[in-house]
């Protein structure tokens, strides 16, 4: 497992935890368990910070392929945090205005408390289902980060294929020119073979026909020679 899925699993989790945590916060009325709860959030949200800025890293040594399907991932993420963070705000400020609110209030009347309980219950199903939204939405990013990567390895790996492709031809390319070349010359050797042999038979011709030219000369010359003088 490289660093990179081990970050996205420990991100993964802390996000989990800090969901449950603020889930848990928005029903506790005991200050103590909220101060624990606050304490572990702020505590959390820092190193969910830290854990994205350290995947920014390494996304960055990845290659271009890679790179963009994970920028994807962590811009999810990021959103997912900074919603976290809103949220958490907000229910401090409500818990706040609430404690406020109480110290005005006479608790002691039965039909609040049982208006409080329904209350409670209400907002204790609320948080559960956004908690499983929640996780819904951080399962399903994860799938499709992951079917972004497997598109983006399997895009790399036919690209290097083409290339692998692309460079046997250019090497047959290289050894055809050669080919031609080499018969090029060859034909051009044959060519002027050819000539010099035709330039070679035309001599030779034209020599027999001085020599039987001469030798008819000399033949008849003689007799020619011999009338006159009689």
């Amino acid at each position: 497992m490289s660093l990179l899925e081990q970050y996205e699993q420990q991100y993964a989790t802390l996000i989990a935890e800090i969901t449950a945590h603020i889930g848990r916060l928005q029903q506790q009325n005991n200050n103590n368990e909220r101060h624990d709860l606050c304490n572990k959030i702020d505590s959390s949200l820092p190193e969910a910070q830290e854990l994205l800025e350290q995947m920014g890293l390494e996304v960055r040594e990845l290659n271009p392929g890679l790179r963009s399907s994970f920028n994807g991932k962590l811009q999810v993420a990021q959103a997912e945090l900074k919603r976290l963070q809103a949220e958490y705000r907000m229910t401090k400020d409500k818990q706040r205005s609430q404690a406020n609110t109480f110290t005005t209030l006479d608790l002691g009347d039965s039909y609040e408390d049982v208006s409080i309980s329904t209350d409670q219950r209400q907002r204790l199903l609320d948080n559960s289902e956004r908690i499983e939204r929640t996780g819904n939405r951080l399962t399903e990013g994860y799938r499709v980060a992951l079917e972004t990567e497997q598109l983006g390895a399997q895009v790399l790996n036919d690209l290097h294929h083409q290339r692998e492709t692309l460079q046997g031809a250019r090497a047959r390319l290289r050894e055809t020119n050669a080919e031609l070349g080499r018969a090029s010359r060859t034909l051009n050797t044959m060519m002027l073979r050819a000539l010099r042999e035709k330039v070679v038979l035309y001599g030779v011709g034209v020599c027999f026909v001085v020599a039987v030219g001469v030798s008819l000369y000399l033949t008849f010359a003689p007799s020619s020679s011999s009338s006159v003088s009689s």
